[in-house]
């Protein structure tokens, strides 16, 4: 195996003291802040040394099969709140509300996969009851943002022909603006229901939960014409784990200690562009 190390501002004392104790044929540059430790023997062990080791130095690392390409996938499929964008958009409307703490308490809780999603769903959603629904557009205005690397990483999977889920907990409201924001070429989610321009505490519909993240990711395989081993799957909390496990890859992206536990690559310190180093 290859070992990946990349970080933001990375010491080049401690990229070279990890890649000793990698104890690979050689380190090359890959790009400004990455490394290739070329042929390390990989072992359970050694992983658990190089994960303590690359999070006191803040750096991030994961183990690449040699000459993977990109091209090799035929999807990205990501989690949007706290995985393409920064926010988690139920509790920015809560704030309008004066309700964040409440409801980023059981968004907090969800995450860690200490409630179940639909309930933490329902839960969270019946305290927007009676909001006016133009709080959503400045939640997308006011407080949306792309995470680090987001851009480039798209751009990069564009440019190897492959295609692009979105595939939320979230709504649709953001979803739809990010697919046409973004290009994106698919997008699944929630639909609030709105009611002479209010909230009404309720969603429209099924809801996308852990379970239909997965069967998502599944459906739109199937539609490509490819295994879901040719995908990608990207996300932060216990609702993604499910899409997650079906995957060639999966990525967890400044994600919580359960979800970082059960991905191939975490990516704790770099931008979302951070999967493009693993490449060749």
């Amino acid at each position: 195996m290859n070992l990946i190390l990349q970080g933001l501002n990375p010491d080049p004392a401690s990229v070279s003291r990890i890649a000793s104790l990698a104890g690979g044929r050689r380190t090359e540059p890959i790009g400004a802040h990455a490394w290739r430790c070329v042929d390390v023997q990989f072992s359970e062990g050694l992983k658990a040394e190089i994960d303590a080791a690359c999070l006191a130095a803040r750096l991030d690392y994961a183990f690449a099969a040699p000459g993977r390409r990109l091209s090799d996938f035929g999807l990205v499929a990501m989690d949007m709140d706290s995985t393409l964008i920064t926010i988690e958009c139920i509790d920015e409307i809560a704030d309008m509300q004066g309700l964040k703490p409440q409801v980023a308490e059981i968004t907090e809780a969800a995450m860690r996969g200490e409630i179940e999603f639909r309930e933490s769903l329902a839960r969270r959603v019946a305290l927007l009851k009676g909001l006016d629904a133009s709080a959503l557009q400045r939640v997308y205005d006011e407080r949306l943002r792309l995470s680090p690397g987001a851009e480039n990483m798209l751009a990069a999977v564009r440019a190897a022909g492959l295609k692009t889920l979105l595939v939320s907990g979230g709504f649709t409201f953001f979803t739809d603006r990010m697919k046409e924001r973004l290009g994106l070429d698919f997008t699944h989610s929630n639909e609030l229901e709105i009611v002479d321009g209010r909230l009404t505490g309720r969603v429209v519909g099924g809801i996308v939960d852990a379970e239909e993240k997965k069967r998502t990711v599944e459906r739109v395989c199937a539609q490509l014409g490819i295994d879901a081993k040719k995908s990608i799957v990207m996300g932060d909390g216990a609702n993604d784990l499910k899409m997650m496990a079906i995957a060639g890859m999966s990525v967890a992206f400044r994600a919580k200690p359960v979800v970082r536990a059960q991905a191939d690559v975490a990516l704790n310190f770099v931008g979302l562009d951070g999967i493009l180093s693993l490449f060749e």
